[in-house]
């Protein structure tokens, strides 16, 4: 997985394809950019995302994914939101949305919020945004199908509609009871099907080819300028999508393990020792060597008999372990073999106390 683009009503599937050789996904909502870069993409793409139905992806997991050397995208809608906000940071903004937000020319979220229907409908949207209304009352003025007055009066009514009730008819409707002439709006109303302007559209595919203009050059991951931190709502954060992000293979293994007792205490108490050593290895910014990733790798192969790459290959397959996660595999493995190293010693009494519980004890005593 190379790229991944986060879509809805703005842009469809097809006409994302037809651009750029990505996954494209649902809007983005909480948690979603940081189980994908867990796949480690070059590039991740936001163009829509969700605000009320679900929480809204958070600031952090944006920076999460640059500081692990993702290039992200934001244009059009939610992304260009984030992008403007995490610019200095190192997120990508494209397009005229975006700038405007930059500039300070537009400042409210409602700007580009709509209404739409789920996935089955192809995300119908069932209200126009205001960045659209805004644009094609621009054109219209330059077009000489409206005075300038009459833009500002349409313009004004339809920032005073709440979003969801914001579509060109609505528009229409109340500039006719404010008193806007009949003649303007039925040369507007004839000129608005080939006229109207969807710049969430057109920044969207702005975008998407900024993406694909970045992974053509090959570039290299992303540098950014800022210490990422640690904190407790980042890593309730990444408890919650990993909660969420199960695969159904995963939840089958968990639910096996729960009928064995024994086996449950065994993988909790090792997946315990390892998440330690992880989180300490956080809090030190201890990084691991490339050497200690072989040594690891190595480890790994012996334990399962792995002799060539076609073995490994079978594993990976057997174990639902993606390339990324088998890095992150490795990594943990090293944390927790130099964590264990380092404790020595004192280590043994709390050894001997679970080897106890679990009945291990005995069966070691006397199976020499």
């Amino acid at each position: 997985m190379n790229a991944v683009v986060f879509a809805g009503p703005t842009i469809s599937a097809a006409e994302i394809a037809a651009i750029i050789d990505a996954a494209c996904l649902p809007p983005a909502a909480q948690g979603d950019v940081y189980r994908v870069s867990l796949e480690r993409p070059s590039a991740i793409g936001i163009i829509d995302g969700y605000f009320e139905q679900q929480p809204a992806v958070w600031h952090k997991e944006i920076l999460w994914a640059l500081n692990e050397g993702i290039h992200v995208f934001g244009s059009a809608s939610m992304g260009a939101l984030r992008a403007v906000e995490l610019a200095p940071f190192g997120m990508v903004g494209v397009g005229a949305i975006f700038e405007a937000y930059r500039d300070g020319v537009l400042e409210d979220d409602d700007e580009v919020a709509l209404v739409h229907g789920p996935k089955e409908t192809g995300y119908r949207a069932g209200s126009d945004p205001m960045v659209n209304i805004r644009a094609t009352l621009v054109k219209a003025r330059d077009s000489g199908v409206l005075d300038d007055p009459v833009r500002a009066t349409l313009e004004q009514i339809a920032k005073g509609l709440y979003y969801a009730e914001r579509s060109f008819a609505r528009v229409l409707e109340a500039g006719r009871e404010a008193g806007v002439p009949e003649s303007d709006l039925a040369a507007f109303r004839r000129w608005l099907p080939e006229g109207g302007v969807n710049q969430k559209h057109d920044d969207a595919v702005a975008m998407l080819r900024a993406m694909r203009a970045c992974l053509d050059s090959a570039t290299d991951p992303r540098h950014v300028n800022f210490v990422f931190q640690d904190s407790l709502w980042w890593h309730e954060l990444r408890r919650a999508a990993s909660e969420c992000g199960l695969r159904r293979d995963d939840e089958r293994v968990l639910d096996a393990l729960d009928l064995d007792p024994v086996a449950r205490d065994r993988a909790m108490a090792g997946a315990l020792g390892w998440w330690l050593a992880g989180e300490n290895a956080a809090r030190q910014g201890e990084t691991t060597e490339a050497g200690t990733l072989v040594e690891q790798a190595s480890e790994l192969c012996c334990r399962h008999a792995l002799s060539d790459a076609a073995a490994v290959e079978r594993w990976l397959i057997e174990n639902r372990c993606t390339r990324p996660e088998l890095e992150r595999l490795l990594e943990a493995s090293a944390h927790a073999t130099c964590a264990a190293g380092r404790a020595g010693d004192v280590l043994l009494p709390t050894l001997l106390q679970y080897l106890r519980w679990t009945g291990e004890y005995a069966r070691l005593l006397t199976s020499r």
